[in-house]
């Protein structure tokens, strides 16, 4: 099958999306499918062609949110190579211009399309707006979705139960969703994968000591992930041992503020900064737990990576971890302030339990690997391209009279 997917962000950028949609090609290449990217330049105004012409970056312009960068809604020289891929089918992961072109183009060549939804945007907006602007805001999101909506779509997937029960009773869709979470290249994370030589630079560079109890949070260090929260539970644990450190790996726009707010424990925070894409397995095998309050994610892509590393996850007691962590065994949830200390504590104290979690997390890691996720993206794929040519089947018939 030749496969086109469409995408805003793609490594060297890290974030969830760009290294989903990494994991998928490769995922897809080894299964014997010739896949094709289309994303956007971290250039303003040259088209970059990678891989031989499988990786196509078009001129792209910053918006001012995060790295993120937007093309023109129809870039007339891609267009014509993609004519000559002779495309099976179109997988878009975006809303916005790379996402718009991939609809475009698949409508002009009759392809059939399938999107992936993966950005939980009920919260985004709701830490950009504070509450106000709801009107404006709910039209937003309803714009958003009506991408999915429309009929140039024909299936779609989602991460999580959250987010197909969000579609079905918020936004009344009506088409067929399917539920697939994402998987991730677990055997990238794996205790003996990881580089020694790397991880001791690392963890000289933490300065931290060998008796010291590390906390990690991976991710974008920005207000809906609620790291807030982390920290001002990390004063109360500082409080009973000095030992607890709560290393932060990654940047953001909130960076400055939590700084501000952690700098009467600035001995155990340590702000780690943004991680090169290879070296952030080395954190997770450095770190004693992994823990996460962020109630905005469609998965937590980054709770997968700490199990495939036998990192136990202490994490929010949210649905996008639902299928992630099995409470007892791998890790712990928590509602309240009182039960992730609690949690923490307990891990703190019991080696032969945490040695038992990392156990199972790794083995549990298992049901997320990329080419379990791939196998299941190409059902979708081929029922996708069987009712499109029912559809057209059916069209021309009608037609014919």
């Amino acid at each position: 099958m030749r496969i086109g997917l469409f995408t805003d962000t793609y490594p060297p950028y890290i974030n969830g999306v760009s290294t989903s949609v990494h994991m998928l090609k490769i995922a897809l290449e080894n299964l014997g499918h010739e896949v094709f990217v289309v994303t956007v330049n971290q250039k303003a105004s040259s088209y970059d062609f990678e891989e031989d012409g499988h990786i196509i970056k078009v001129p792209g312009v910053k918006t001012g949110i995060y790295d993120y960068r937007l093309t023109s809604m129809y870039p007339l020289k891609i267009a014509k190579k993609i004519k000559k891929m002779n495309l099976d089918i179109i997988h878009v992961h975006t809303e916005f211009s790379i996402g718009s072109f991939g609809r475009i183009i698949a409508k002009q060549l009759n392809i059939p399309i399938v999107a992936t939804y993966h950005t939980y945007y009920e919260d985004y907006l709701y830490y950009v707006t504070k509450g106000y602007f709801n009107y404006i805001s709910k039209n937003l999101l309803k714009t958003l979705t009506q991408f999915y909506a429309d009929k140039t779509v024909n299936s779609l997937i989602v991460p999580a139960e959250k987010i197909k029960d969000l579609f079905i009773n918020k936004y009344n869709y009506k088409k067929e969703i399917a539920v697939i979470p994402t998987g991730i290249a677990i055997e990238r994370f794996y205790k003996e994968n990881v580089d020694k030589k790397k991880k001791e630079e690392i963890y000289k560079s933490l300065k931290v000591d060998k008796d010291d109890f590390l906390i990690l949070f991976v991710g974008r260090v920005a207000e809906e992930k609620n790291i807030e929260f982390l920290i001002e539970a990390h004063k109360k644990l500082v409080k009973e041992d000095n030992k607890y450190k709560l290393i932060i790996v990654g940047d953001g726009p909130d960076i400055k503020n939590l700084k501000e707010l952690s700098k009467d424990i600035k001995d155990n925070v340590v702000f780690a900064g943004k991680s090169l894409w290879e070296d952030v397995p080395c954190y997770y095998d450095i770190a004693d737990i992994f823990v996460t309050a962020s109630r905005s994610e469609t998965q937590g892509l980054t709770v997968l990576e700490a199990l495939a590393s036998s990192t136990p996850v202490v994490c929010a007691n949210d649905p996008s971890y639902i299928d992630a962590i099995v409470p007892g065994s791998n890790g712990f949830v928590f509602d309240t302030e009182e039960e992730y200390l609690e949690n923490i504590k307990k891990l703190r104290k019991d080696n032969k339990l945490r040695e038992e979690f990392s156990i199972n997390a790794r083995n549990y890691s298992e049901n997320f690997s990329s080419s379990k996720y791939a196998k299941r993206v190409l059902d979708v794929y081929e029922k996708a391209i069987k009712d499109y040519k029912n559809f057209k089947n059916k069209y021309i018939e009608e037609i014919i009279g």
